[in-house]
């Protein structure tokens, strides 16, 4: 049974919808933020203050809000996914404008001029805020990290490992049993791989093999014949040798295995795990390492294929290369870094910024443990939070706190409807930071407001900084994305005027106001 809601019923619809989601998550929002528990179908309970996680896990009975849930939910998360951060802010100045928005709207505004009004005095205070940004200090980073993970060891930890390695796909995080918060930095090319056998380990975690030939082939034959005089060179030379193949079966894996049982010299079977365009650049990287060639199959293999590696470390999911920046590599480099600049997919911005991070300054593993499995992926997602912001703020920085949105707040008039609505939104982050903390806002903004907006709150140390000494910073790029996503999504609720959903009686508590089709 199909079921429409419209006019006035769809509106209080969007705004219960809103208010269901924003007024759970927004609880978690600054340093005072309070944390939620989420049970989960496949795990254990877990406590979080994680606003994308528990904005992806929020969910009503009603199939009417449920789905207006669902576009709710996109301004966070499509914020969290290209920042790695500011999931709450968004929702709260969504919550904010949404509320306004239709209440201009029932005293007959158009909401198709209203949304274009809207657009147009965003860009005004998109351009104010650009104007308020700086660039960030290494204790800014750290101060950012702190906040965004409302714990100084986790900022420190993250913002040593960001400053090392420049970049936050050069660093990964992982759950340990022991109670830990450590960085461990590696230097090297590391490339996922998948061993042709456990065998080759030795039983051993990590093998690391020095003073090794590398052969990288597409197709590898089972036919050995072409292989055997490089296997004789290495074995005259007492040199291991590394063969890299994209295709190759369990027959040529055995006679493999049975060179190193004849303990006439260590012969590794792998495949590098990437594929497409990924793989080949992978290849090509590890080509201007090693001095290798890639060899389309082992039946033109040739010595001038041959590559050599002074170190390299294997793992049955990695291999790392070691080796030393020499003028070839350096000019590669250059050409990665230059090859980088236009990119505009994330995926291939994350891709490039590893590689460069692999070429310069290594990679970065956080270690990280608790005395329970619920708080050690708690603290996880703590680090995730203060990486994601982190990084955003390597590009720029605000004055924190909502300090900033409140300056700019002050400059809007009220006498235009549409940027009164916006000064009340820009409002709404620094109020509920301080509504979280427990603290009457109105004694705190009239002191701001007498300094000119050049002084925070800071809520950890119950005090008011000046902007010279403070550690209160926002990221840019996160004030910015939630303030573009929570206007755009805002815009289309209040353009929505009917609402088609497919009725189902265990989601929908049927009410009269619905209109049957």
């Amino acid at each position: 049974m199909k079921k429409v809601v419209t006019g006035n019923d769809l509106q209080e619809k969007i705004i219960e919808s809103v208010d269901y989601l924003t007024n759970i998550v927004k609880m978690t929002l600054g340093p005072q933020g309070n944390n939620v528990i989420i049970d989960h179908s496949l795990f254990s309970p877990f406590v979080t203050n994680d606003g994308a996680t528990i904005a992806q896990n929020i969910e009503s009975e009603d199939a009417v809000i449920n789905t207006i849930l669902e576009i709710t939910k996109e301004a966070a998360l499509k914020t969290d996914e290209i920042v790695g951060d500011g999931t709450t802010t968004t929702l709260v100045l969504l919550q904010s404008l949404i509320k306004s928005c239709l209440d201009l709207i029932k005293n007959g505004k158009n909401p198709m001029i209203l949304k274009k009004d809207l657009n147009c005095y965003l860009h005004e205070i998109i351009k104010k805020l650009e104007l308020e940004k700086i660039k960030p200090k290494k204790e800014h980073l750290c101060s950012i990290a702190t906040i965004a993970a409302k714990d100084e060891k986790i900022g420190k930890v993250v913002s040593q490992a960001f400053s090392k390695v420049k970049s936050k796909t050069a660093i990964t995080i992982k759950e340990v049993p022991e109670d830990i918060l450590e960085i461990h930095f590696q230097k090297g090319y590391q490339f996922d791989l998948k061993l042709a056998s456990d065998y080759f380990l030795k039983d051993q975690k990590k093998l690391t093999i020095t003073n090794a030939q590398i052969l990288l082939i597409h197709d590898l034959s089972n036919d050995l014949d072409t292989l055997y005089p490089i296997f004789s060179d290495c074995i005259k030379n007492q040199k291991s040798l590394i063969i890299l193949a994209n295709n190759f079966d369990d027959f040529l894996v055995k006679e493999i295995i049975s060179l190193n049982l004849d303990q006439q010299f260590t012969c590794i079977l792998g495949k590098i795990l990437d594929y497409g365009t990924n793989e080949r650049k992978i290849v090509k990287d590890i080509e201007i390492l090693t001095d290798a060639s890639l060899a389309l199959d082992s039946q033109n293999i040739t010595y001038e294929n041959m590559g050599y590696i002074k170190e390299i470390n294997l793992t049955n999911d990695y291999g790392i290369i070691n080796f030393e920046l020499t003028p070839k590599i350096k000019k590669y480099f250059s050409s990665i870094k230059e090859e980088s600049i236009d990119l505009k997919n994330d995926f291939e911005i994350d891709f490039y910024q590893k590689r460069i991070a692999m070429f310069q300054n290594g990679l970065a593993e956080i270690l990280v443990g608790a005395p329970t499995k619920t708080e050690c992926h708690e603290k996880k997602m703590r680090i995730m939070d203060a990486l994601g912001a982190t990084d955003s703020a390597s590009k720029g920085i605000l004055l924190g706190g909502g300090v900033t949105l409140l300056k700019i707040a002050h400059e809007l008039s009220t006498e235009n409807p549409i940027r009164a609505i916006f000064k009340k939104t820009l409002e709404s982050p620094f109020k509920q930071i301080l509504i979280n903390s427990g603290i009457d806002e109105s004694l705190i903004l009239k002191e701001i407001e007498n300094k000119n907006f050049e002084i925070v709150y800071n809520v950890t140390l119950e005090q008011l900084e000046r902007k010279e000494i403070t550690s209160v910073w926002d990221s840019f790029k996160v004030v910015l994305e939630s303030l573009i996503n929570a206007t755009s999504i805002a815009t289309m609720l209040f353009t929505t005027t009917s609402l088609v959903i497919n009725e189902q009686e265990h989601t929908l508590n049927k009410t009269n106001e619905y209109t049957e089709i």
